[in-house]
This record gives structure tokens, sequence and C-alpha cells, in this order.
């Protein structure tokens, strides 16, 4: 009697990533992120987005946080590629530091939710994710203290200046603008970018009406400062 041939189970085949599905998965992420919310959005709504069934989403993403904190990497990278793009072989650190607010501006006005929730949505996450953005995000800001930090010890800006302050004041006018720009208004983001950069260094006053001193008068208020951290 021929012996039964006992085959031995296959063991399954992970399917072959798909060409483009971690875009088409972080991009649909990121528009129901800024238009819903991260805790009203769920997995299921981002694989329908992302026009795939939810196991083929959870085969590279563990879980919704995951694909957060991919969308907020992919931020930060698109981001800090963007302003390194502007900047180029550009060698002067104050129009560096203009063109790359300029790009900023740019990518979160023309439609980049990635960035969009990076900047507004992480305070209303779950602890867990919170951490992870916080991370990414800190990237990101440390990037532009390279830059203020170049563009201050260029000898061209007021000696004593909170560049911390400068970053905070700057980054959140700049970033406020993508509550109110309309794309079919009257200005760019460009526009909108370089206006805010002009204000930002040269001032809102006519030079008559600037106290005499600016260096005392800017001294007095980062004495203030220093006081207030010790």
């Amino acid at each position: 009697m021929a012996k039964t041939q006992v085959v031995a189970p296959r063991a399954p085949v992970e399917p072959a990533p798909e060409a483009g599905a971690d875009e088409r998965i972080l991009k649909a992420a990121g528009k129901l992120f800024r238009e819903k919310g991260f805790a009203a959005t769920t997995v299921r709504e981002i694989a329908a987005a992302a026009n795939m069934l939810p196991g083929s989403l959870h085969y590279r993403y563990a879980s919704k946080d995951d694909v957060l904190l991919a969308l907020m990497n992919r931020a930060v990278q698109r981001a800090r590629d963007a302003v390194l793009l502007a900047i180029g072989d550009v060698t002067d650190p104050i129009e560096r530091l203009r063109l790359g607010l300029r790009a900023h501006l740019e990518l979160l006005c023309n439609g980049d939710d990635s960035l969009y929730v990076l900047l507004f949505d992480w305070r209303s996450l779950p602890a867990g994710a919170r951490e992870g953005v916080e991370r990414e995000r800190g990237k990101y800001e440390s990037f532009w203290d390279g830059l203020l930090i170049d563009a201050h010890a260029s000898g061209r800006a007021r000696p004593l200046l909170d560049l911390e302050l400068v970053r905070h004041f700057g980054f959140g006018a700049i970033n406020w603008v993508a509550t109110w720009y309309r794309p079919d208004g009257d200005r760019t983001p460009a526009q909108i970018a370089d206006t805010f950069f002009s204000y930002l260094a040269f001032g809102l006053l006519h030079e008559p009406a600037r106290p005499r001193d600016l260096d005392s008068h800017f001294a007095g208020l980062m004495a203030a400062t220093l006081k207030g951290r010790s």
C-alpha cells in the first residue's frame, strides 16, 4: 500500500508592497485628520479614502498612531526639503531666512495637509501619539533655530535678541495665515511671506517715531527676559 505523502502547510505569503500605497495612505490620512480631527477619523475611513482594504493598511501600519507618526515625519521632511530647495546656493543668511519663510508658507497654503496637522492639531492628540509628534515638531523647530542663529551671527541683526521668542512670534503669525488664506484672494503666499518678513525685519514705525536709542530699548527687553528665567 502506497504511503500517503504529507505536505507541510505553506507559510502565508505576504503581499508585495504596492507602489505608491504609502503615499496614498498618508495623503488620505492627512486630509481626513485635517477635516475631521485625529480622534474622529477611523482606520477604515483612511483605507477607504486610499482605495484599499483595511487589512492592506494594517499590513503597513499597525495602528492609527503609526499612520500619524509617519505623516508627521513626512511633513517635517517635505518642509525641510522645500526650504532647502528655496535657499539653494544663497549664502546671505538674511536672504536665506526670507526665502525659507516664503517656502514654508507656500507649502502650508498650497494644500499640504500633513504640515497643517503637524502645526495645528497635535495638542488634541492622545498622550502616546503626542510624544512622537512633539519629537517631529522639535526637529523642524531646531532646523529653523539654525537658520535664525546663522542670520543673527551675520552681525547685521541687533546683538541682543531672544531668538526663541523671534521663532515663536514669527511662526505663530506666519502659520496662522493658513487659517484665513484663500487661493482666490488678492495676495499670494509669497507676497504675504515677504510682507511679513519686512514687518518683522524692519519694523512698523516710521524712522522718526522710533526710540532714539533702540539698542538700549532691546537691551532692556532682553534683561527682563533673562530675569524671568532666573
